[in-house]
């Protein structure tokens, strides 16, 4: 986990890959969990049985459970010693590249794009997090987080 002072330490950082997150393995209890949270039952997630025959040999995560994940990336990855709140603002693009089999160790690379000064004190930061599947040269999913640090 890399730390960091302030949220000012982030500007002469823009273009940049700064940090890296701890490894974070995918199981079929996280995956039925996200299944009964949010109704997608689809048999791909959720049926075993099924999915050996299906064309990735077993189950896999959700797109959306693998997103999800990023708010625990970043918390392994980095800390703003000096920060009161931060918050999720959205997201400008994701794609969900490869397919997440149950059993995989996923883990993200986040590049600062932008950080800029917002009011009350805060800074609004653009990331791209690339998330890598362990074993796979190809990333999972490619996403473009949005968040706001308040100081």
């Amino acid at each position: 986990m890399k730390t960091y002072e302030t949220l000012g330490e982030f500007v002469p950082l823009i273009g940049q890959e700064v940090a890296t997150s701890d490894w974070i393995a995918i199981t079929q209890e996280q995956v039925n969990q996200f299944a009964q949270a949010t109704g997608d039952h689809q048999w791909i997630h959720v049926d075993e049985e099924r999915a050996k025959a299906g064309p990735f040999g077993s189950t896999i995560a959700h797109g959306f459970l693998t997103l999800s994940l990023l708010p625990r990336f970043f918390e392994s990855a980095l800390r703003i010693v000096q920060t009161r709140m931060g918050v999720n603002y959205g997201l400008n693009k994701v794609r969900f590249i490869a397919p997440v089999p149950v059993g995989s160790q996923l883990r993200a690379h986040m590049k600062l794009l932008a950080c800029d000064p917002i009011d009350n004190n805060g800074f609004q930061m653009a990331w791209e997090v690339t998330v890598e599947r362990e074993g796979s040269s190809k990333p999972v999913c490619i996403a473009e987080s949005i968040a706001r640090h308040y100081a």
